[in-house]
């Protein structure tokens, strides 16, 4: 399952935040979808605080590459 088009465009958090829930709704099974949804809400709320650009850079490429790992599992 190839990962949604556009993962280079995600700038910010909330571009972040609604690509991965966008690719959440790929996934078979509901609870699996359910099990990444809350991991994505948790993440989402543990780096709220995060202020330094290059650490957010860093962490919506992470994600990124964690989205496209999950997605071809």
């Amino acid at each position: 399952m190839a990962p949604l088009p556009n993962a280079e465009l995600v700038q910010n958090s909330l571009q972040l935040y609604r690509y991965l829930l966008r690719c959440c709704k790929q996934l078979p099974e509901e609870n699996i979808r359910q099990h990444y949804r809350h991991a994505i809400r948790q993440s989402f709320k543990v780096h709220a605080d995060e202020d330094s650009p290059e650490r957010i850079q860093q962490i919506i490429r992470r994600a990124i590459e964690d989205a496209d790992w999950v997605m071809n599992k």
